[in-house]
Order: structure tokens, then C-alpha cells, then sequence
């Protein structure tokens, strides 16, 4: 059956006889058989289904990798020429990468499950058994709510859906996670004028996602389900972006950092891979009258040029850093390449709120008329924000006046007898406690504190003095704090009631100004994320000031062009915008539109980019950025769109998966160095000796037996710690440097391949020497295993040598080289046609690899060579 949609209140401004007329509803709400009949027509209060992939699904997403893809390109043809033991080690490491890459992201599903569905679950409803009977007031689960039911909201409640406000008084509303913006907002039943502001702005609509901060309201509900505003940003009623592509591509969303890093890699693969084979195939029938009895050993280097083992190295490196944050740091990696993107990141772009700020304020200064500190200032405010509290019986200060009491002299307040309170009202904007002052026998003392414009209009004050006044206070908000007015006046005691009328010729008594809670960690982790060349975006909802404030207080220098407001950005093209994200820090007044916009031009810019957000304004700029980062108490929507998940929100630890990101991305660009630089040398001594030797230069199983303990060797990798180096830059994998390093090195191997040639052809001479094809195989096979096993240790150091111990990489190397050395004297040395070799040939080759080795060392001091490590 088709369900009809519910009726909207969003487009305009109605009023509430209007609102209740389309939804055919009433201020006492629904009958038992109306919200049947209804739940039928609109279905359940339920956001859409977040729809887990299979395990099969995962594991055949993951052979949709580009470097797969090659290695079963290759198992194909190996199968063609009947070389079946190349297929079978071919789809082996095929198969075992899948198994590897589809079980990390299977536990990140598990782990992610238990993440779910922090939402509502009752909600407090008007509900009637029959037509003529008054209504009842009942705990019903948010799943069977309806258009048109009338709730009770109250301090602390989650709003359970869209709803239009009947009645309010006080309410104030948390809806940081829709908009950003950190502050309540001020809601109201009234009738607004036609074209208020944006939907959010509205003060008569609530949404799904925020909650309640004080007051308490009736409401009437106008969108259930995926026709809440909350579920728009799951991309009309479907599933996140981000979400698509756990079950598919998502045709939308750009190619991350790894995703860009491995198809340029993968491309220079299989041009090398294509060219190499026919190569081999011309210059052999060409010069030696070699057809096709040559195309085994073409298809062999073609293996052997390749990295047979990097999906499975990386995913092993990925998932083994990824299971290290879940259990150190509790952070979720959900999708393994992402650790990658973390690693490469070097622009982070979040909000102020929550993560520089702890979202409440505290007192900065009280100021006297003259603008000095007065400490009196602070005392009047004390007082009324206590007797407030006692007087009016609200269930918790407000956040302000908590900042004040916190501050303030306790038994100073305490000289003061509550005789009455008038509470903060949005209309107003300004709250009024009655005191009896201590010797001052008759008297009443009214203590008014809020908003500046609405109590310097009450003062008794010149117009110029007003002016003045409101102009300091404007520089003060300028500044990021946010002003609060204090005034007095006294009045004889009475005992009627105090009304608002009597908030009129107050005298002026200050300021009081407060500032966003610094995070404990803030400090220390931004400090920490630019010793690591991570520069810090902010992109809020607040005024710029306040989020230049932060930054100030810590640390984070900006700009005097360093600020841009959304109405600025709004201007800019985007070539502009690209120009204008590389000087500007704070980005304020940020709708979602915006925040994307940024994360968009900074990735044009060549930036790799991290987004932290946990509210539905963050989704598209975390479906923009190349990695998503979300805390585990975001909405369940931003959390199912980002690639990573916080255990809460603390900068801490995004400084640790970044570090985890580039240990595990430094492992594969070693990795990834030394294979192919080392796979491109002997590809090029082979080429070079199949044409001058009567003979193929190696058998085609030796060349596979020769990858086989490389590839072996080299799953150290997964397990070794890169020197701390790795972690003060970010780690890319460029194409364009990747083959710039594997050309220069692989010359270099080649050159000790063919110097082994050298001395193959001048010192093994007669039967048993050159002509003999068993003893030049075994020279050769020996000498390239030894100079892989060198390869592997002194690049892993890199440019940094310093404390460098031999880790799980030495301790393979150093077997890899002992195969080479034993395994043509031994029976499986045989088998593969090995022989073994004079005495000579070790004291000669001994001589090479020291030149090797030297040449090794000085050429990896080359910074212009060894640029592609970051």
C-alpha cells in the first residue's frame, strides 16, 4: 500500500488554527482510532533503515581494487599460457587480501551496531479513548507518533519530531545539531510574520534531533519519519551518501586520497605490466630466435614487476592499525582506507563547540559604567541569578548563571533575602529578582540582568550615555564574549505582586562579560596537530568573534584577513574560494551549504582533508572531505556518514588516528618503495641479460620461486614501526614521486644485477662457468635475493638512521638472505634447477653488494629522490 505523505509545515508561516486544521487535529489531540487510521497511512516514527552489506557483498567489494584487479589480469594469462602454479599463488593472495580487507570492515559493522539508535524512545502524548472523553496524558515509544498527535515537551526531553509549538512558556531549545549553533535558541508559540528568517529560525517549529534546554511547551506534530527535516539529510528519505557505498558506489562522491593515491599507482602497474611482456617476446624472437616458447618467462617478470603482495599488505597494515585504535583509544575505523586518508591528512576542519569549547560559558569580567572592573557588578548578578533560581523554581540555573554563581561570593549573595522573581522569558530577555537589601528596613531592591538593548532601554539614562553604553558592549561581543546588563532600583516594600511593569528607571549598575569553557585538551592537541603539519579550520555557526576568541585564547594564530563569514563565501567563485581557504582560519555564520563549499575548495586547492562533526548541518561536508570523523554521541545519521568514529569528542584522539593513519600509511609507501624499485631493477638486468645471453637469464619458476620468498619477506612490513619521523608529516602516496623514487633505485639494483653479470662472464669460465645455464641461474638467483634483503633494510630507514633497530623488517631480511645463500645446495634447490657455487663467485659478489650497499647509501640522501616518503 501506498503511503501518503504527511502534511508539511515548513514552506511559510501559518498560523496555529491553520496548522491544526491541515493536520485535522485539535489542541486535545488524537482519538486511539485516529492514530491507528494514521499510523497505517504514514507508517512509523522511525528513521530510514541503515542496511548492513552482506559478507559476501563486502568480500566482493573488495576485489573491485585496482591492484586485484592487475593481480587477476595476471592469473588470467598465467592460466592462458598453462602456467598454473603462477594462477594458483596468483588468486591465492587474492583471495587472502579479500578475506583480510572484508573482515576488518565486518567488525567495524559489528562495532558500529552498538552505536545505533541513541535516540528517543517514549514521548509524552494527549491522547483520547473516545471523541467526547478529555484527553489523557500517556507515555507512548516515538514509533507511534503521528502527524497531528499534541505532546508535552519539557527541560531535557529529546524532541521526538517536527512539530509546530501550541503553547510555550520559557522554552528554549538545543539544536546545535541541526544548525551548529552552540547557544539555546528561544522558541515561541506566536504567529511569526510571513518570510521570518530560514526554516531553523522559525520560532514556532521544533525539529527532530533537538532537545530541550528550559521551559516547557505543547506541540502538535507535523512530520513523522523520513519527512522530518532530521531525515532530509539522509538524501530524501534514503540512506546517507557515505552509506550508498557500503552497498554500492555512490556515483556523487569524489575519489579520497587513497582512492586517487592507488589508481595513479595502479595505472603505472599496468602500463609496465602490458609493455613489459611483449617486450620480452620482440627482443627475444628478434636477436635470439626465441618465439613463443618465450611467453612463460615474459608472463614471469611480468609477476615479478608487480606487487603481488600489496593488497594484502595493506590491508593487513590498515586493519592491524585499525584494531590498535579500537583498542587503545576506542575509535572505530569503519572504512579501511580511511586510516590511510587520516594518515595523509594535513587540513582538519571542525567546529568551535564542543571540540576548542565545552559549550558553556564562564565569567571574563565585570565591568562598572566607567568600564573598569567592579566588583559590585558581579555581586548584583550573583543575586539575581540565585534568588532566581530559588524563587521562580526552575530545575537548573541557566548556563549563564551558572558561570556567575561559580564566580561569585557565597556569602555575599547570602545577605539577601528573596522576596520575588520574575524568570527569563524570551519576549523580555531579561530576568528580575526582588530583594530584601540588609539595612534597608522597607525596602525592596529589584535586581534586573539580561540582554543590553532591552535593560539600557529600562535605565534612566541620556540618549547619548544609552549610545555609548551599547556601542562598548557591541566591541565586547565584537570580541567573542557574550554581555550581559545588571540594574537596581529600589521601591518602597509591598506586599502585591512584582510584574514586569515594574521593571522600568532602573539604575545602570555594569557589565557582565563571559567566554566560551576552553576543552582541557584543546591546548595541547592543536599544538600537537601543527608539530605534525596539520593546520586547524573552523567552520561554526557562531559569531566570528566568539570563534576568533578561541582561537586566541588557544593559541591559534589568525589572520587579519584569517576570517570569512558566510555571507563572504556566498560572494566568492570557487576558484576565489580555492584562493581564499589557503589564509583564512575561521569560517563563521556556516550553514551546511557552506561547510561543504570549504572542504570542496580546499581539496582543490591539493589539500587532503579531515571533517569533525556530529550534527546533521556537518553531513555534506562530511560526505566532501576525504575522511569523515564523527564522536560516538553525534546523531545516528552523521555517525552512519562518517569513515571514522570517536569515542567522544576530544581532539586528543584525532591526534591519536592520525598518528595510527600514518604509521600504517608510512609501512605502505616503504613497502611499495622497495618492491618495485627493487622489482623494476631486476626487471631490467633481466631484459637486458635475455638479450646477451644464449639462454633465458633465470627459468620461469625460479623467477616465481625468487617473488614467492620476496613477497614472504616483505610481510613484515605489516608489523614494523616506521622511525617517529613519519609522524611530523603527512603521508601521501604521489604517483609522479613514487615513479621518480622506483626509477632512480631501480636503476641502481639494476646496475648490481649486471655487475653480477660482470662477474659471472670474467671469473666462471669453462665447463661448470658461464656456459653452464644451472650455475649463472643460481649466481644470478642468489645475488638477487641478497640485494632484495639489503634493499629492504637500508631504504626502510630512510633518510632517518638514527636508533633504528632491526625490528621484524631486519630479522626477514636477514632470512631472506639466507635462503638465498642456502637454497641452491639444498634438494628443493634442485628441484628448481639450482646448482651449487664455487668459493670464487661468494668473494666476488661479497665485493659487489659492498659497492651496492654504498651506492644505496649515498643516492637515499637525496632529498629531491626521496620526496615521495611524504
Amino acid at each position: 500500500m501506498r503511503r501518503r505523505r504527511a502534511p508539511a509545515d515548513g514552506g511559510g508561516a501559518v498560523t496555529v488554527l491553520q496548522t491544526l486544521r491541515r493536520l485535522e487535529s485539535g489542541p486535545r489531540g488524537l482519538t486511539e482510532a485516529q492514530a491507528e487510521e494514521r499510523q497505517g497511512r504514514f507508517g512509523a516514527n522511525t528513521l530510514p533503515a541503515y542496511r548492513e552489506a552482506s559478507w559476501a557483498a563486502t568480500v566482493l567489494r573488495s576485489t573491485r581494487d585496482p591492484f586485484t584487479v592487475v593481480l587477476l589480469c595476471l592469473g588470467l594469462v598465467s592460466a592462458v599460457v598453462a602456467s598454473w602454479g603462477t594462477a594458483c599463488v596468483i588468486l591465492l593472495l587474492v583471495a587472502v587480501s579479500c578475506v583480510l580487507r572484508a573482515s576488518g570492515e565486518h567488525r567495524a559493522d559489528r562495532s558500529m551496531a552498538g552505536l545505533r539508535g541513541l535516540v528517543a524512545s517514549t514521548a509524552t502524548v494527549l491522547r483520547r479513548a473516545e471523541e467526547d472523553l478529555p484527553p489523557d496524558d500517556r507515555e507512548i515509544p516515538v514509533e507511534e507518533l503521528v502527524p497531528g498527535d499534541v505532546i508535552r515537551l519539557g527541560p531535557g526531553d529529546l524532541v521526538p519530531a517536527d512539530v509546530r509549538l501550541l503553547r510555550a512558556q520559557g522554552l528554549t531549545v538545543h539544536q546545535a545539531a541541526l544548525t551548529g549553533e552552540s547557544a539555546p535558541v528561544a522558541k515561541d508559540a506566536g504567529d511569526p510574520a510571513a518570510g521570518e528568517g530560514g526554516v531553523f529560525d522559525r520560532p514556532e517549529l521544533c525539529f527532530q534531533g533537538s532537545s530541550v534546554a528550559g521551559g516547557s511547551a505543547t506541540a502538535v506534530v507535523v512530520a513523522t519519519g523520513a519527512r522530518t527535516r532530521f531525515a532530509a539529510a539522509h538524501g530524501h528519505g534514503g540512506p546517507p551518501a557515505r552509506t550508498k557505498l557500503r552497498v554500492g558506489e555512490d556515483p556523487g562522491r569524489e575519489a579520497s586520497a587513497f582512492d586517487r593515491s592507488v589508481h595513479g599507482i595502479s595505472w603505472i602497474l599496468i602500463r609496465f605490466m602490458l609493455l613489459t611482456p611483449p617486450l620480452v617476446l620482440m627482443a627475444n624472437a628478434a636477436l635470439r630466435d626465441r618465439g613463443l616458447e618465450t611467453l612463460p618467462f615474459a608472463v614471469a617478470v611480468a609477476v615479478g614487476l608487480t606487487p603481488e603482495m600489496l593488497p594484502v599488505i595493506v590491508t593487513m597494515c590498515l586493519a592491524r592499525g585499525a584494531a590498535l585504535l579500537a583498542r587503545a583509544h576506542g575509535v572505530i575505523v569503519k572504512r579501511l582506507p580511511a586510516l590511510h586518508d587520516l594518515g595523509a591528512v594535513d587540513v582538519l576542519c571542525l567546529d568551535k563547540t564542543g571540540t576548542l569549547t565545552q559549550d558553556r560559558p564562564v565569567l571574563e569580567g565585570a565591568l562598572g559604567p566607567d568600564g573598569h572592573d567592579d566588583p559590585e557588578v558581579l555581586r548584583w548578578a550573583a543575586v539575581n541569578a540565585w534568588w532566581t533560581l530559588q524563587l521562580a523554581d526552575l530545575p537548573a540555573p541557566d548556563a549563564l548563571d551558572d558561570a556567575v554563581l561559580d564566580t561569585a561570593d557565597e556569602d555575599a549573595i547570602m545577605a539577601y533575602d528573596g522576596v520575588a522573581a520574575l524568570p527569563f522569558d524570551p519576549v523580555r530577555r531579561l530576568a528580575t529578582a526582588v530583594v530584601r537589601t540588609p539595612g534597608r528596613l522597607g525596602t525592596h531592591t529589584l535586581v534586573v540582568k539580561g540582554a543590553v538593548e532591552t535593560v539600557l532601554a529600562r535605565c534612566a539614562l541620556a540618549d547619548d550615555e544609552r549610545a555609548r553604553l551599547l556601542a562598548r558592549a557591541a566591541r565586547q561581543a565584537d570580541d567573542g564574549l557574550r554581555v550581559l546588563a545588571v540594574a537596581t532600583a529600589e521601591r518602597p516594600a509591598r506586599a502585591r505582586e512584582y510584574t514586569p511593569a515594574d521593571e522600568r528607571g532602573l539604575e545602570f549598575r555594569g557589565f557582565v562579560t563571559l567566554k566560551d569553557a576552553l576543552a582541557p585538551t584543546a591546548a595541547a592537541a592543536l599544538r600537537g596537530l601543527a608539530d605534525e603539519g596539520v593546520t586547524v579550520r573552523i567552520l561554526t555557526g557562531d559569531h566570528p568573534g566568539t570563534a576568533v576568541r578561541a582561537c586566541r585564547d588557544l593559541g591559534v594564530p589568525v589572520p587579519a584577513d584569517g576570517v570569512l563569514t558566510a555571507g563572504q563565501v556566498d560572494r566568492l567563485t570557487d576558484p576565489e574560494l580555492t584562493e581564499a581557504v589557503e589564509r583564512t582560519v575561521v569560517f563563521a555564520r556556516c550553514a551546511p551549504e557552506h561547510k561543504a563549499r570549504v572542504a570542496t575548495a580546499l581539496r582543490a586547492g591539493g589539500h587532503t582533508v579531515g571533517y569533525l562533526g556530529d550534527g546533521v548541518n556537518d553531513l555534506p561536508a562530511l560526505r566532501a572531505a576525504d575522511v569523515g570523523i564523527a564522536p560516538r554521541d553525534a546523531v545516528a545519521v552523521a555517525r552512519e556518514s562518517a569513515d571514522v568514529v570517536l569515542a567522544e569528542k576530544d581532539l586528543t584522539a584525532i591526534g591519536h588516528s592520525i598518528a595510527a593513519g600514518r604509521y600504517s600509511g608510512g609501512n605502505i609507501a616503504t613497502y611499495l618503495r622497495i618492491t618495485l624499485s627493487s622489482n623494476l631493477g631486476n626487471v631490467i638486468a633481466m631484459l637486458a641479460a635475455g638479450l646477451l645471453l644464449p639462454f633465458l637469464p633465470m627459468l620461469p619458476a625460479q623467477v616465481l620461486a625468487q617473488n614467492l620468498f620476496f613477497d614472504a619477506a616483505q610481510l613484515a612490513f605489516a608489523h614494523d614501526r616506521p622511525h617517529p619521523s613519519v609522524l611530523r608529516r603527512p603521508i601521501l602516496l604521489r604517483p609522479r614521486d613514487l615513479l621518480r623514487f622506483i626509477t632512480g633505485f631501480g636503476v641502481l639494483n639494476a646496475v648490481a644485477d649486471l655487475a653480477t653479470f660482470g662477474v659471472l662472464t670474467l671469473t666462471l669460465h669453462g665447463p661448470g662457468g658461464l656456459d653452464d645455464a644451472a650455475v649463472f641461474h643460481s649466481g644470478w638467483f642468489t645475488e638477487n635475493l641478497i640485494t632484495q634483503a639489503l634493499v629492504m633494510v637500508l631504504l626502510r630507514a630512510g633518510r632517518d638512521t638514527a636508533g633504528r633497530l632491526p625490528g621484524p623488517v631486519g630479522w626477514a631480511a636477514g632470512a631472506l638472505a639466507a635462503v638465498g645463500l642456502l637454497l641452491p645446495v639444498t634438494p628443493l634447490g634442485s628441484l628448481l634447477g639450482l646448482t651449487p657455487l664455487p668459493p670464487l663467485y661468494y668473494l666476488l659478489l661479497a665485493a659487489v653488494l659492498a659497492l651496492y650497499t654504498a651506492g644505496l647509501v649515498a643516492v637515499r640522501k637525496l632529498p629531491w629522490l626521496y620526496s615521495c616518503a611524504t
